[in-house]
């Protein structure tokens, strides 16, 4: 009869709280990718690594960094990573282009950190000011939203100047102006003695997602569920990580990421916040990571309309939102 009863309890605890059932076990070790070294930007993932909210979902996670020499997609074509950290919509609609059997199953930045930034009491306080006058873009940007530029704002090819991730460019000259983020070049400019104005492209329609969680169809195919409890345990870790003590987090990323410093972290963690990069438009309602169909039509829309994708290509296999948009945190 005691061996009845201890059973019956169990069994009524696990059913109270699902969340914890993998746990009881054993738990399922896989691998998450970054798309860079460890920053306040992966922040979420390292905070639920940290704080045991993985683990709690049944989940033994490693965080594998990225960097300028890593290519994930073939990493996780290979299967040594299960989870990758994608850039915005353009990469996953190249999954669909390409039939690369890859989805998307959330998108943690619902805004595009993407900004240009231009000195202050020159003039040059929107973008559509910059019209005509120097900008410093990467190669990568010349290809991925300067195009937005050129067709909303009348940017020109004339007006780039190459940009070699290095602002010094940019504090000699007071008329120029130049890409980055809104989570990091800003921090390095007020350091130099620089308080940029800062042009956040999403606030002015560039509609793509960012930092999506991107996952192999064979993973979601054959292990729905550890696709599920990741994603949540992910809202969750990002939840906590902007909204409680990131401290836990933090750790885990200076240990990765020696040379990432306490004040880099929390600028970045406050332009998140200040800029809604997180938990803006659907998250507020859906929850973090929340994705649409609109939203992305719209950016496939926008995309298309520059002549990006071959004609024909079925944008919506790039994505599911069966993962999200459960609430989950809110």
């Amino acid at each position: 009869m005691t061996r009845s009863f201890l059973v019956a309890a169990v069994l009524a605890a696990l059913a109270a709280s699902p969340a914890l059932v993998p746990n009881a076990f054993a738990q399922d070790k896989v691998t998450k990718a970054t798309n860079w070294k460890a920053q306040a930007e992966h922040g979420g993932y390292y905070q639920a690594v940290a704080t045991g909210i993985y683990a709690k979902y049944g989940l033994d996670v490693t965080i594998r960094q990225g960097g300028p020499q890593v290519d994930n997609n073939l990493l996780m074509l290979a299967g040594r990573i299960d989870f990758n950290m994608g850039g915005n919509s353009d990469s996953v609609f190249a999954f669909a282009e390409k039939n690369i059997p890859f989805r998307a199953v959330a998108a943690i930045f619902q805004k595009d950190p993407q900004i240009l930034m231009s000195h202050p009491g020159v003039g040059n306080d929107s973008l559509a000011a910059l019209k005509g006058k120097k900008v410093l873009i990467s190669k990568a940007g010349v290809v991925s939203f300067y195009p937005y530029l050129k067709k909303m704002f009348g940017f020109t090819d004339e007006m780039v100047v190459p940009y070699t991730f290095n602002i010094a460019p940019f504090l000699a000259d007071k008329q120029i102006s130049q890409q980055g983020y809104a989570t990091s070049e800003p921090y390095a400019a007020i350091k130099a003695g620089v308080t940029p104005v800062v042009h956040l492209l999403a606030d002015n329609g560039y509609r793509t997602y960012s930092t999506t969680i991107e996952v192999s169809q064979k993973l979601i195919d054959e292990k729905p569920d550890l696709v599920q409890r990741f994603v949540d345990a992910s809202i969750l870790g990002w939840k906590d990580y902007l909204y409680g003590n990131p401290a836990p987090g933090n750790a885990l990323i200076k240990k990765d990421n020696p040379d990432m410093t306490d004040d880099q972290i929390a600028f970045s963690i406050e332009a998140m916040k200040k800029y809604g990069i997180v938990d803006s438009g659907d998250a507020k309602t859906l929850g973090i990571g929340a994705m649409t169909d609109q939203r992305w039509k719209a950016a496939f829309d926008d995309a298309q309309a520059l002549g990006v994708y071959a004609p024909g290509t079925d944008y919506t296999k790039a994505y599911t939102t069966k993962f999200v948009n459960k609430k989950v945190g809110l």
